[in-house]
Order: structure tokens, then C-alpha cells, then sequence
């Protein structure tokens, strides 16, 4: 059997979806157990992470069906999610690369204004409060506010860090655009094959 066959891109695509299901699981997993120690407070980033794992556990199992029943319906709806999916994640992974430091801060100003839970959240972890500069009348769920003067402010603290995360970011989406493109291949592929072991019951 030469791969490339039918049997050979039907193993190929079982495997792609196979590992999406296992992100996908990491995702839902990863969100719901920072979310059950406390870990992270804001329940729409919990929601966000759970919402994009769910989604992709759900395209890897469409994908997989098709690929063991070789459906040619649902290989086209799969392929045609892939494909959007695949144009999204790629230009979200652009964009947190070629993205500058002027661009970031006042990215991560406007969220950072837009959600008191996150504020939390940064402050707790990095130790800082506000994101100028502390607000020595307000509150700070910071360990260093018991004694303000030796707070510094969360905003330089987060873009040190966040550049190395977007590249991070923008190279794991990268790699997983072409997976997912890969994925669009495979499938275009199988879709036009045909089993030429007997009794297959294949190109349905």
C-alpha cells in the first residue's frame, strides 16, 4: 500500500482530528481547573477558553466521522469550518506578530479598562497596582499595597512580558493554521478517492 492512498490519508486524517481532539480537551480542561483553584477570577475568559475548545471539539468529531465513514457531506461541511477557521487563525497570528509596542499598550490599556475582574487578577499575580500608577485612594488586591510607596504600576510590567507572549501566540497559531490547512488537503483529497478494497461500500 502506497501512502497516499485511500487507506493512507484516511489514518492521515484520523490523526489530525485525533490531536484536535486532545487540544481541545487540554483547553477545556486547563480553564476549568485555573477557574477551580482560583487561579483565574474573570468567568468570560474562562467562558472564552471553554467556547473555543468546545467548538474545536466539535469540528474534530465531525471531521472524524467523516473520515471513518468516508461521508462526503460531512468531509464538505469539515473541510469548508477548516477552511474559515484556518483564514481567521492565520491573520490573528499575523497581526501578534507584526504587532508594535505602541500598538500593544494601548491594546492592553483598553482591556484592562474594560474589566474590573482582570484588574484583579494582574494585580494579585504580578504583585502591582493600577496601571499608570498606583491609586493610593482606591483598592488593590496587590500584597504590597498593605504598604502603597513600595507598589509599582501593573502597565510597564504587563508589556515587558507581552511581546514575548505574542510571539508565542503568533507562532502556535501559526503552526496550527497549517495543520488545519494540511487538514483541508487531506480532506479534499479523500473526499475524491475511492476504496478499492472489496466490499468497502466506499464514495458514498
Amino acid at each position: 500500500m502506497v501512502c497516499g492512498g485511500f487507506v493512507c490519508t484516511k489514518n492521515s486524517l484520523c490523526a489530525l482530528n485525533i490531536l484536535y481532539v486532545m487540544v481541545s480537551l487540554l483547553l477545556i480542561g486547563v480553564a476549568a481547573w485555573g477557574k477551580w483553584f482560583g487561579l483565574v477570577s474573570s468567568f468570560r475568559v474562562v467562558a472564552g477558553i471553554i467556547g473555543v475548545g468546545i467548538f474545536l471539539l466539535f469540528v474534530a468529531f465531525v471531521g472524524l466521522c467523516g473520515a471513518l465513514k468516508h461521508h462526503q457531506v460531512l468531509l464538505f461541511f469539515y473541510m469548508i469550518i477548516l477552511f474559515l477557521v484556518f483564514m481567521v487563525q492565520l491573520s490573528v497570528s499575523a497581526a501578534c506578530l507584526a504587532i508594535n509596542k505602541e500598538q500593544q499598550k494601548e491594546l492592553l490599556e483598553v482591556g484592562w479598562n474594560k474589566s474590573e475582574a482582570t484588574q484583579k487578577d494582574v494585580e494579585k499575580t504580578l504583585n502591582c497596582c493600577g496601571f499608570f500608577h498606583p491609586n493610593y485612594n482606591g483598592t488593590c488586591d496587590a500584597d504590597c499595597f498593605s504598604n502603597p510607596l513600595s507598589c509599582n504600576p501593573c502597565g510597564p510590567i504587563i508589556q515587558s512580558h507581552a511581546e514575548e507572549v505574542l510571539r508565542f501566540v503568533g507562532g502556535i497559531g501559526c503552526f496550527f493554521s497549517f495543520t488545519e490547512i494540511l487538514g483541508v488537503w487531506l480532506t479534499h483529497r479523500y473526499r475524491n478517492q475511492k476504496d478499492s478494497r472489496p466490499n468497502s461500500g466506499a464514495f458514498l
